[in-house]
Parts: structure tokens; C-alpha cells; sequence
């Protein structure tokens, strides 16, 4: 008697294989794209954790934040003592800050690489808008005697301008990706990236310059300086070059006009001593030809003339580095 696995054994015949399944019984698969197949969402650079954050309510918070606290201190003023109204502006500017870390966390005007001492920078360049100018006067006529006063307009303007700045961010960086797609070569690319800079950058001077003028009026200030302007143009390009990936030179001319900021009452007040009188010459023919906020004007003004000049060609070499074809 034979075994099974006797080699002997002859193969039994091999069962005939079952007929294949009719279609209508495959269970339906999903539609999967392509490995190199157009990826939802792939005309646009917003990720789908981008989608999903409301950075367009975000951008938002600062401007409300800073109306509500400049509407409570016209409303109360008069009723509450000077100490209550301080703690009233303190709490108001930290909730300002919160909301403009908020927003700057998400969405267009993110720095997915964090900004280093950037915001040290920026924040002493708003202290400067608002309190600089009175600094200055005070020192030029041989003080500073007391306290000196501050305008809260430019920090307000500024606050509700960081909604304008992160749309024109927005739509500079679907535009760029955009023509980043549909362009045959990484140099027309980067060729089209630069009209659209300018022409964000104009948009956004655009919508800076009513809100500016608004805040002023509505604050009862001195006019719109050319200072704030100017600082409100250098934040937006610092930011925007950072959110894509270019931190470094935003941060070189916010500190360069922090620099410029710092010299000039130190330079007046130097010039009080035996034999440094020539130091205060450049401030004196500053002001006597522009007045107080030419300081500020010429600080900010030229860093964001240097950064103009920088942004389309380091922008387009940046969009053509990340070219499909390439």
C-alpha cells in the first residue's frame, strides 16, 4: 500500500480553478490618483492643516483687539484715574500682542522656519512709531524732562493693516505658485515672479494708507507720518520674505533701522559733551528739514527700499529653485 507522498504515486489530477468573479461582485474601490497624477489641492500652496486653520478670522484679532482697547479708553475717559487707564492699555497691548502671535502662527504670513530676533526688532520699531517722535523733541530741547507723550494712532493703523498684509500674502503666494506651474522653464519662473511683488506691494500701500488715515482721525492725532508708512511696508516685506524661507534679510534691515532709530537721541545727547558738539549736525539738519519723524522716515524708509530692491530677484531665484522641471 502506498503512501501519499510516495513518489510513486501518480499526481492526482488538479482540480479545475474557479471561474473568476463577475464584475458586479468586485466590491467598488476607491478612485486613487496617479503616482504622477495632479494631487488635490496641487494649483494652490495651501496644505490641507492650512486649509483647515481659520487664519483668515485670525488676522483679524489684532486690529479688534487694538480698536477695543483704543474705544475703551475714549469711552472712559474722564471716569477712571490715570492708573486704571494704564492697566486698561497694558492689558490691551498684551492682548494685542497674543492675537498678532496668533495670527502670525498661521496662514500666509507663517515663517515655517521662525524669524529669530526679528520680532525683538519689530517691537522696538513700534515703540519708536508711537513713542519716538515725542523722545526726540524732548531731547532736542534739552531734555528729557518727565514723561514723554506717545500717539497710539500708528500702532492702530498698523494693527488693523495686518489683515490687508496677510490677504496681499495670500494672493502673492497662490499667484506665484500658479505661474510656478504653468511656466515651460525655472527662469520664467522666476520672471514672473517679480511684477507680481510689485504689484502686491502696491496693493498693500493701497489699503495701508486710508487705515492709516482713519486711525489718525478717529484718534485725533497729528497726521500721518511717513514714518509709519514707511515701517508699515518694511514689516510687510520682512514678513513676507520670511514666510518663504527668507528670514535673514528682513531681519538685517528691521535691525538696521532699529539702529538708526537708537543713534539719533544718542547722538544729540553725546553731542552735550566737550568737543562732541559736531555729532548732533546730521540729526539737527534732519529734523530742521523734515522735523521729528524724518528720523523714523529715513530709518525705515530706507530698509524698506533696501528690501524692495532684494525681494524680486532672492523671490524669483526661490520660485525657480522649486520649479517642477527642475
Amino acid at each position: 500500500m502506498t503512501r501519499p507522498d510516495d513518489p510513486a504515486t501518480p499526481a492526482a489530477p488538479e482540480r479545475p480553478t474557479t471561474a473568476p468573479e463577475r464584475p458586479a461582485e468586485i466590491p467598488p474601490r476607491a478612485h486613487r490618483p496617479a503616482p504622477g497624477g495632479p494631487r488635490p489641492g496641487a494649483s494652490g500652496p495651501v496644505s490641507d492643516a492650512a486649509a483647515r486653520t481659520p487664519w483668515p478670522l485670525l488676522v483679524l484679532l489684532p486690529g479688534a483687539t487694538c480698536l477695543a482697547t483704543a474705544g475703551a479708553l475714549r469711552v472712559t475717559e474722564g471716569v477712571l484715574g490715570d492708573g486704571t487707564r494704564a492697566l486698561v492699555t497694558v492689558v490691551g497691548a498684551l492682548l494685542t500682542c497674543l492675537a498678532l502671535r496668533a495670527c502670525l502662527a498661521h496662514g500666509p504670513l507663517r515663517a515655517p522656519g521662525g524669524t529669530g530676533r526679528a520680532g525683538l526688532y519689530a517691537y522696538w520699531l513700534l515703540g519708536c512709531a508711537v513713542y519716538g517722535e515725542g523722545l526726540l523733541d524732548q531731547v532736542m530741547t534739552g531734555g528729557p524732562d518727565g514723561w514723554w507723550g506717545g500717539s497710539p494712532a500708528p500702532l492702530l493703523g498698523l494693527a488693523v493693516a495686518v489683515a490687508p498684509a496677510a490677504r496681499c500674502a495670500h494672493l502673492f503666494t497662490v499667484r506665484a505658485h500658479r505661474e510656478r506651474a504653468v511656466s515651460r522653464t525655472p527662469e520664467e519662473s522666476g520672471a514672473g515672479v517679480r511684477p507680481l511683488l510689485l504689484a502686491v506691494v502696491t496693493l498693500f500701500l493701497g489699503a495701508l494708507l486710508p487705515l492709516l488715515y482713519l486711525a489718525d482721525r478717529g484718534l485725533g492725532g497729528g497726521g500721518t507720518s511717513c514714518a509709519v508708512v514707511a515701517l508699515g511696508v518694511l514689516l510687510f516685506l520682512a514678513r513676507l520674505l520670511a514666510a518663504h524661507g527668507l528670514p535673514e534679510p528682513g531681519t538685517a534691515a528691521l535691525a538696521a533701522a532699529c539702529a538708526v532709530e537708537a543713534a539719533a537721541p544718542a547722538l544729540v545727547l553725546s553731542a552735550r559733551l566737550p568737543g562732541l558738539e559736531p555729532l548732533a549736525q546730521p540729526v539737527n539738519a534732519l529734523v530742521s528739514a523734515g522735523g521729528t519723524g524724518a528720523v523714523g522716515a529715513l530709518a525705515c524708509g530706507a530698509a524698506a527700499l533696501g528690501l524692495l530692491l532684494y525681494a524680486p530677484s532672492a523671490l524669483s531665484r526661490t520660485f525657480a529653485h522649486t520649479h517642477p522641471r527642475t
